[in-house]
């Protein structure tokens, strides 16, 4: 990624839209650049034991407000031989309470059968029993939030053009100078949008563009791009929100950071706020900030987050009904995972110093062994997960997770948080949403394999097969949420690369990139699905021709399907044609870029200049080539369409030259004059059948043989791929 230039005058990437995204200018004399927060992983020795110091302190208060004599452990994770404290993983033993509280029956009994009997007496019961026993209260009188614009960045992320910006909110401390809290976020929007955007925000470090990342040691890189990337080139824009500058995730921090301050310094009492809920609150407070703005579409402004964050996420969503929809990664125990399940972490984890800080002073009674009250337990906890995910409802809400194999572990207890999104579902129907479709009671519904998604409805799930991450499903989330928001991406300009978002085309980018390093490559196939299929393991019929037609010839396929001009570019720019050093390179693109409608001189040029882009990407990385620039076949699923690839099939003739450019046309054996397809020549109207790729083969091979010469009687090319999802 180039770095961008940092200005506080609006230059470059087109001025009206970078001054239509910036919407709000800078101060004259801007704050100084904020400080990065430090790494929480690489603290000193000396500052852990201060805070942990600070943390059994605070706890300790806490449990004697309670008048809490003894808490039970924590479950352990990694127990040694005979640990008591082991956590379970024994689905037999994982549900000493199966009955979960019903999410539509009243205190006093009486049945919900109404939305507007939820939205008056259901949820606002559930709400007090989160706040008063699980999350904690907000106080009334937290201080306003001013927001600045401290810096302005024009830069890339994915490769697709932004503007980034960092904005910093001043918590008003007036009334207790001692604490200073300035909210930090990074607010990054596409440039090349035709209005508002979608934006997703996401909790983490409030990371500008380009800034490193903290790393947990030993985590697995997902395969697939970064969430950031895969938004931009969707045309989403994004939020990175410090939950730090939030407020403090430890226990020692809690008379710090906004709970302090609206606190005033002093201790909470058992039923203030959690690091939870602050989170959350910011997350509120900066929708705000984004409400000012007139490049994002506010009423499709999303809460994402992962682990803790995903637990934040999902507070969020219920508590701050603006946001309109949620993607809740690897949540577990607080988050969507039932307190009521022993299976992994306990509830007994969350009321020890570790992680007590998160929940509501109140949350400690349910781990109580020895107190003034007795003892309580998970089951003595008025709500659960499932109701919590319930008041999200209808607005779109992802549960995803990872597999245990790639790092999101068993304690995460993803059966359990399936089984309390089924437990959900009554009220999304109630409210005229749609749930998961599943027809089983939660007590014996059984997750779904790794990489089946339930995302039909409003709510969805879906366990993709990385880590202890989200961004393995966010090209899903993303196609999810476009779906139900009614959002179409504007597609860019066709000579400027543009990543796909959706993953199965990144698994596809993967193996494109192993078929290129693996080399014996002489033809260099490049283009969209009607490529693609030529020579794709999913379509043997195809196959077995295009191994007959090319065999000797060394030909390797690099089209994939659903790729326009810019795709292809981007494709080139990250590395499926570094090093191949092909002698023939063969171009046939722009089919998805003319579409099904007839377009105009505009949709022309633009066409013209993306294939033009590619033949220009081509001859940088591989200059003694000769390329084959093919015409854009014809189409009849729309005949209006015609005019205009004969328009753009005509500038391409003329790129061609005597040798390094051939232009073939290969339109007159598949159509007659009028662009009419022969009888038999494709499958659908668009892409060939054998028939049209016999064709296409016969006008191609003299060519080859003009430069290659006869084929030989080996072939060197690496095998065939085909398509992910088809396997």
């Amino acid at each position: 990624m180039r770095t961008g230039r940092r200005n506080h005058v609006v230059l470059g990437l087109g001025l009206l839209p970078a001054l239509w995204l910036w919407g709000q200018a800078p101060p004259a004399s801007p704050p100084a650049r904020p400080a990065a927060p430090p790494n929480p992983f690489t603290l000193s020795a000396e500052e852990r034991a201060r805070l942990e110091q600070r943390t059994a302190e605070d706890h300790a208060d806490m449990m004697k407000q309670l008048g809490i004599a003894k808490l039970r452990p924590g479950r352990s994770g990694r127990p040694a031989a005979g640990d008591p404290n082991a956590a379970n993983y024994d689905p037999a033993k994982a549900n000493p309470y199966p009955d979960w509280p019903d999410v539509l029956t009243l205190k006093d009994g009486g049945r919900v059968t109404t939305a507007e009997m939820w939205w008056r007496k259901r949820r606002p019961e559930i709400l007090e029993d989160f706040e008063r026993e699980v999350y904690g209260r907000v106080p009334k009188d937290v201080p306003k939030v001013t927001w600045t614009v401290v810096e302005n960045v024009e830069t890339t992320v994915g490769g697709q053009p932004v503007v980034a910006r960092r904005v910093v909110g001043h918590v008003d401390n007036s009334a207790h100078p001692a604490i200073a809290v300035d909210v930090r976020m990074a607010v990054v929007l596409p440039v090349n949008a035709k209005g508002p955007v979608p934006v997703l925000m996401m909790f983490g470090w409030g990371n500008m563009p380009g800034e490193p990342l903290p790393r947990f040691l030993g985590a697995q890189e997902p395969a697939a791009p970064p969430s950031p990337d895969q938004l931009i080139a969707a045309g989403w824009g994004y939020v990175s929100l410090s939950t730090a500058s939030i407020q403090a995730d430890n226990g020692a921090g809690l008379t710090e950071g906004v709970i302090g301050l609206a606190n005033k310094g002093r201790r909470r009492t058992p039923e203030q706020w959690g690091a939870l809920r602050a989170w959350a609150w910011g997350a509120a407070r900066a929708l705000d900030y984004l409400e000012t703005l007139p490049a994002v579409d506010a009423r499709r402004v999303g809460i994402e987050g992962v682990s803790r964050y995903g637990k934040a996420a999902l507070v969020t969503m219920a508590f701050e009904r603006r946001f309109a929809l949620v993607l809740v990664g690897s949540s577990g125990e607080g988050g969507a995972k039932p307190h009521r399940r022993d299976f992994g972490e306990a509830v007994e984890n969350l009321t020890g110093s570790g992680a007590y800080h998160w929940m509501a002073g109140n949350f400690l009674k349910y781990g109580a062994a020895e107190a003034t009250f007795g003892s309580r337990n998970a089951s003595d906890i008025p709500v659960d997960a499932h109701e919590l995910i319930a008041l999200c409802a209808p607005r779109p809400t992802f549960i995803s997770y990872g597999i245990p194999e790639k790092g999101d572990a068993h304690w995460l207890d993803q059966q359990g948080s399936y089984m309390a999104t089924v437990a959900a579902g009554p009220v999304f129907r109630l409210l005229g949403a749609r749930d998961l479709g599943v027809n089983e009671d939660y007590r014996v519904a059984k997750m779904p394999p790794c990489n089946t998604g339930l995302l039909d409805g409003e709510l969805a799930w879906r366990q993709h097969d990385g880590g202890h991450e989200d961004r393995s499903n966010m090209s899903f989330f993303i196609a999810w949420a476009n779906r139900l928001l009614q959002y179409t991406p504007p597609p860019g300009p066709a000579d400027q690369p543009r990543m796909r978002a959706d993953r199965n085309s990144h698994i596809a980018h993967q193996q494109l990139l192993a078929k290129a390093k693996s080399g014996g490559i002489d033809v260099y196939f490049l283009g969209d699905s009607i490529t693609r299929r030529w020579g794709a393991t999913d379509y043997p019929d195809f196959l077995a021709h295009w191994k007959k037609t090319f065999h000797g010839w060394n030909a390797g396929n690099f089209g994939w399907g659903g790729d326009r001009t810019e795709n292809i570019l981007w494709r080139l720019e990250n590395g499926e044609i570094d090093g191949v050093n092909p002698k023939v390179i063969v171009i046939l693109a722009g089919t998805n870029n003319v579409g099904k409608e007839p377009g105009d001189e505009a949709k022309v040029a633009d066409v013209t200049r993306g294939v033009s882009a590619i033949v220009d990407a081509c001859r940088h990385e591989a200059p003694a080539a000769t390329i084959v620039l093919t015409s854009i076949f014809p189409r009849n699923d729309n005949p209006a369409v015609m005019p205009t690839i004969a328009r753009i099939n005509s500038n391409l003739a003329k790129m061609a030259e005597e040798r390094s450019i051939r232009f073939l046309d290969v339109n007159t054996g598949l159509a007659d004059a009028r662009g009419a397809l022969f009888e038999g020549m494709t499958v659908d109207g668009l892409h060939p059948s054998l028939k049209g790729y016999e064709v296409w083969a016969e006008r191609l091979k003299p060519i080859l043989t003009e430069i290659l010469g006869p084929p030989a009687a080996t072939d060197r090319a690496p095998p065939p791929t085909g398509d992910p999802n088809a396997s």
